[in-house]
Parts: C-alpha cells; sequence; structure tokens
C-alpha cells in the first residue's frame, strides 16, 4: 500500500486513524486551480462552434478529446502505486492551464483537438494518483476526504466559467493564453509544499483482485451509465441550451454552468461525510431519486425557476462522485491508485458515449429534446443502486 512520508526526519502520514488536514488541503487546493482550467472549454463552445463552423455533435466531440486520455488513467494509476507520483500532480496545473489557455490560437478543428488532447493527458496524470493520496491521509474518514477534494475541484470548474469569459472580454480568444502564469505558480508553491513528499510501492503485484473487481464495478458501471445523458447535457451542453434554447448570451450562458458548478461544490462537501455516516448507498438513493425529477422540472418550469432549479441540479446530479470515489478508496486499498484510475477511465467511457449521444440527439431532435431524454433515463440509477448495496454486504 502507498504510504506518505516526509522524508526529513520523516514522521509516518497516512496513519489509518489520522485525518491530516494540511496535506489533504494542499492537494485539494492544487485540484482546485487544476480543474478551474479545465472548465475553460464549455463556456467556450459557442464561440468556437460559430468561428469554426461545426456542429453540435462536432462541439462537444472537443470535450471527449480532453477527456480521451482518461483511458491512460488505469496505467497512471498503476505506476502511481509502484513509483513515487508527486511530480505529476505537482505539474499538472502548470501543463494544463498552458495546453487550455492557448486554444484561441487554434486556427481549425484538428489543431484544437490535438491541443485539447494533450491537455486531457496532463489532467490524467493529476486525476489518477491525487485522490489516492487523499486517502492516504483521511484515516477511517474516507468520505470526508473525498468530499473536500472534489468540492475543491467543483468550486474550480464553478469559477472556471465566469474566469475565461471574463478573460477573453478582456484579452479577446487569441489572448487567452495570457491566464497561463497563474498555473505555472501554482505548480511552483505546490513543488514547495510536497517537494519532500515521497511514495512508497506496493508491495506484491499491485493487480486488482478480481473477486472485489466482480462485486463493486459493475454496480458502479450501471450507476454512471444512468446519469450519462443528464451530466453530459448539464456540464456540456448548458451553455449553448442557455443561448439558443433560452434565447440568453454569453454571460447568461456563463452564470447558468457557474450557478450548477457551484451548488455541486456544496453538494460534493455534503454527499461523502454524510455517506460516512449513513452509507454510501442510502445517500445515493436519495441523490438518484431527486436529480431526475428537478431535471424534467427544469425543461417546463417558467425562466425565474431556472436558478433554483440549477441549484437543485447541482447539488443532486453532480455530487455522488465523491461517494463513487471513497467506495473504491475503501475496496482496494491494496492498490488504490490504480483502482482509482480504472474508475477514471471507465468514467470517461461511459461519459464520451453520453456527450456523443447527446450531440446526436440534439443534431436530430433539437437541445430541448435531448435534455428531456436525458432526464428520463436517468431514472434507470435506481435500480442500479440495488447492485450498490449488494455488493456492499
Amino acid at each position: 500500500m502507498m504510504d506518505l512520508v516526509v522524508s526529513t526526519n520523516p514522521p509516518e502520514i497516512g496513519s489509518r486513524d489520522e485525518f491530516h488536514t494540511e496535506q489533504i488541503v494542499t492537494i485539494a487546493g492544487g485540484h482546485f486551480v487544476h480543474d478551474t482550467y479545465t472548465a475553460f472549454v464549455a463556456p467556450l463552445l459557442p464561440l468556437l462552434r460559430e468561428r469554426l463552423g461545426i456542429g453540435y455533435a462536432l462541439a462537444g466531440g472537443l470535450a471527449i478529446f480532453t477527456q480521451l486520455p482518461s483511458l491512460l488513467n488505469p496505467l497512471i494509476g498503476y505506476l502511481a502505486d509502484r513509483v513515487s507520483s508527486r511530480y505529476f500532480v505537482i505539474l499538472a496545473p502548470a501543463v494544463t492551464a498552458t495546453l487550455v489557455s492557448i486554444i484561441g490560437l487554434a486556427g481549425d478543428y484538428l489543431t484544437l483537438a490535438l491541443l485539447l488532447l494533450a491537455a486531457g493527458v496532463s489532467v490524467a496524470a493529476f486525476h489518477a494518483p491525487a485522490p489516492a493520496m487523499i486517502a492516504q491521509v483521511t484515516g477511517p474518514r474516507v468520505g470526508a476526504g473525498m468530499s473536500i477534494f472534489m468540492a475543491a475541484g467543483e468550486l474550480g470548474r464553478t469559477l472556471g466559467p465566469v474566469v475565461v469569459v471574463a478573460a477573453v472580454g478582456w484579452f479577446g480568444l487569441e489572448g487567452l493564453w495570457r491566464v497561463t502564469f497563474v498555473g505555472w505558480a501554482v505548480s511552483g508553491i505546490l513543488y514547495w509544499r510536497l517537494r519532500n513528499v515521497r511514495a512508497r510501492p506496493v508491495s506484491g503485484p499491485g493487480f486488482l483482485p478480481w473477486d472485489r473487481v466482480r462485486r463493486v464495478f459493475p454496480a458502479l458501471t450501471c450507476l454512471m451509465l444512468s446519469r450519462t445523458l443528464m451530466i453530459a447535457g448539464l456540464t456540456t451542453f448548458l451553455p449553448l441550451f442557455m443561448t439558443e434554447v433560452r434565447g440568453g448570451g454569453l454571460w447568461l450562458a456563463a452564470a447558468s454552468l457557474t450557478i450548477l458548478e457551484a451548488a455541486g461544490v456544496v453538494g460534493a462537501l455534503g454527499s461523502g461525510t454524510v455517506s460516512d455516516r449513513f452509507g454510501r448507498a442510502r445517500v445515493l438513493l436519495v441523490l438518484f431519486a431527486i436529480a431526475p425529477v428537478l431535471m424534467l422540472v427544469f425543461l417546463v418550469a417558467p425562466p425565474w425557476l431556472s436558478i433554483p432549479l440549477l441549484i437543485g441540479l447541482g447539488l443532486t446530479a453532480i455530487s455522488p462522485t465523491p461517494v463513487f470515489l471513497a467506495i473504491v478508496q475503501e475496496e482496494f486499498t491494496e492498490s488504490r491508485a490504480l483502482a482509482n484510475g480504472t474508475l477514471l477511465a471507465l468514467n470517461f467511457l461511459i461519459r464520451a458515449l453520453g456527450v456523443w449521444l447527446v450531440g446526436l440527439l440534439a443534431d436530430g431532435f433539437g437541445l430541448e429534446q435531448a435534455f428531456l431524454v436525458s432526464g428520463v433515463v436517468a431514472f434507470a440509477a435506481l435500480p442500479a443502486v440495488a447492485l450498490l448495496r449488494g455488493a456492499s454486504n
């Protein structure tokens, strides 16, 4: 098992009965800044779609290119379990910031796709080992640690749309590269705070026990499949929905995504912590029962209800991720980074399918109908929770 220790007069960090707040906050802070940059793409889709003259499916595909390297997460996780991987976490904010911030310089779809593909490699290098590092310093409160980690990421994705729209307003799309310096500054801070932290490789082969894989991952896969259309619609196509269906401007589109993600911060901060006390499956059942109802109401409600409904969707639809991470980290303590990387790779494949399907539905029937279908399909998560409950017995 990977234990974190400080190399100067090293006390053990990562004992099973301690909650190390300083280390958790440091890693979560890097997650916050890193994911601020990853949130730049969706708010820029209206500008990029107009500039490149592409349809909904190709526009949504830009988000897929960013996540395509998630397929490497099992490999990255395996390496993180075997060797020290702190420099992946340290360098990722700077690299991701650079690659995402220069997308305004891309003159064609292929160049833009390659930039986002490279950024996705950096994103994968951060997200595979970081939750495993968090799990090692939370003691028995794994859910609380994952909540803090994921809430930091959600907060970054909340501020990202506002930051990028403001930056485009100040510098133009071609001048977006000027905001890169923040990512490099944060990588410098992470190096200063984590430079003496090393990872002790796991003993043994480091592979996932098949009996636990067969017991846990099918249930999680069913849950992710059930919610993928709704999550893809909300997090990727919401800016387009607000501008082209609701008739708003770019600022309204960015503000809507920010409201959704801000509520997601609160939801992520609470879901894992609450699941520590009341159980993972019980919390997921409540969240998956409420979110689809709110999605359907959002489509038919008057405009003045949009904000409270987006808040409700952020609290319920986005917040299950810390619970998923806590389940995986508790079940696979011998190879946490590999297990987390496997979960992220599955999540990418499922999310990519969701983005592609929502884009095709929107091209064929309109965004409003695509959102309607996503809300109806999400109800399939309710029986899937029963599989998870059975897997935990």
